[in-house]
């Protein structure tokens, strides 16, 4: 896929591979927002819709995915944590976490792919580097799941500035590294072959 050839002014030519990621990262963004529809502080099974059409399947698994992974790699660290069937996470001393639909990272694995989907450089290397990003994508949800799931044992106080603001701007830093290692290695490195 190719956007339309833009001509920038000339201040802002250095520049127009990052108005790029930002322009495409805003318009994922707005396009998720206005048109996937649900409940966030809602059960596990709560209705997830596009355009008025269910399409809570694929999300329902993943939050079932999540909260099953995240709660053995918890084990695995020695946090003896408890999974019940509403798919919460409980502490022993009480506090606990609900892994629901926001908290697959589809929405961050969505807007990755356009990123690079959209990108600058050839089509046969997106083919590898788009589902290696997305297992990149996917790896960090679970890590971030698990961080957060861990430190409200004994700081419940740090769940909305750690969900809501740290780890949604760490998200959205490595897309970014990501995009700029597309840029930088993959689709750059073509050209400069082409010009040789």
């Amino acid at each position: 896929m190719k956007l339309p050839h833009l001509k920038y002014p000339e201040k802002l030519e250095p520049m127009k591979g990052i108005i790029r990621f930002f322009f495409i990262l805003l318009c994922a963004n707005v396009l998720w927002k206005y048109n996937v529809q649900g409940e966030e502080s809602a059960t596990v099974d709560s209705m997830v819709t596009f355009w008025g059409l269910d399409i809570s399947a694929p999300f329902v698994w993943l939050a079932f995915h999540v909260a099953h992974v995240t709660t053995g790699i918890l084990h695995l660290c020695g946090w003896p944590v408890t999974l019940d069937s509403a798919n919460v996470i409980h502490h022993a001393n009480g506090n606990a976490v609900l892994i629901i639909w926001a908290c697959t990272g589809i929405k961050q694995a969505y807007i990755c792919f356009c990123i690079l989907a959209f990108a600058r450089g050839p089509w046969v290397k997106k083919l590898w580097y788009i589902p290696l990003s997305l297992l990149v994508v996917y790896l960090f949800n679970i890590f971030r799941i698990s961080f957060i799931a861990a430190t409200i044992e004994h700081h419940p106080a740090w769940f909305g500035f750690m969900h809501l603001y740290a780890f949604k701007y760490v998200f959205y830093g490595i897309i970014f590294l990501m995009w700029v290692f597309w840029e930088e290695k993959m689709a750059g490195h073509q050209q400069a072959e082409v010009k040789s």
